[in-house]
Formats: C-alpha cells, structure tokens, sequence
C-alpha cells in the first residue's frame, strides 16, 4: 500500500471517532452533554472532509474517477465500521463510579 492510503486510512479512524471522544461541539464549543444528534451530524460532516480530502489526494495523482452511489453508501458503511471503537467507550462502556 502507498504511503497516502494509509495515511489517508488514519486519517479516517481518527476523524470517524472524534465525535465520541469529546464533549466539544465540531471541537469548538464545549457543552455539558453531547446528544447522539450532535454526534451523528459531526460524523456525516467529518465523512464529507475525509471524502474531500480523499479527492484531493486522487486529484494529485491523476484524473479522478467518476463514482456512484453505491461507492458513497460503501465506504460511509466503512465509515461507521470505523467509527464502532468510539461509539462503544461513548455509549456502552460502563465507567467505576467515583467515591
């Protein structure tokens, strides 16, 4: 594998659980608790830059190839599959209760 891909690989790990690891709002805002609609519109809008991102490094290479929907519902089911780590220390990892 190139060096870009797999680059471009972490760079899609890290931004599909972003969401999950903070409090703050597109890592801007920070807010007391984050609802799942929050989470779920920053991980559609951090798919989009990871997409962006991508074209730009296939733009660099050569010609960039035309795709269909069914590449866009691929890789986004990639996405949250990458995600799935964040998403359970979130929501479904029990934390020792203090005290």
């Amino acid at each position: 594998m190139e060096v870009s891909v797999i680059t471009l690989l972490i760079v899609a790990v890290l931004a599909a659980n972003l969401p999950f690891v903070s409090n703050r709002l597109a890592c801007i805002k920070t807010i007391g608790r984050k609802h799942f609609g929050w989470q779920l519109l920053e991980l559609v809008v951090l798919f989009l830059l990871v997409g962006g991102l991508a074209r730009l490094m296939e733009a660099r290479l050569g010609p960039v190839h035309e795709q269909h929907w069914q590449f866009y519902v691929t890789t986004f089911a990639l996405f949250l599959v990458f995600a799935f780590p964040g998403f359970v220390m979130r929501h479904f990892w029990k934390r020792p209760h203090s005290g």
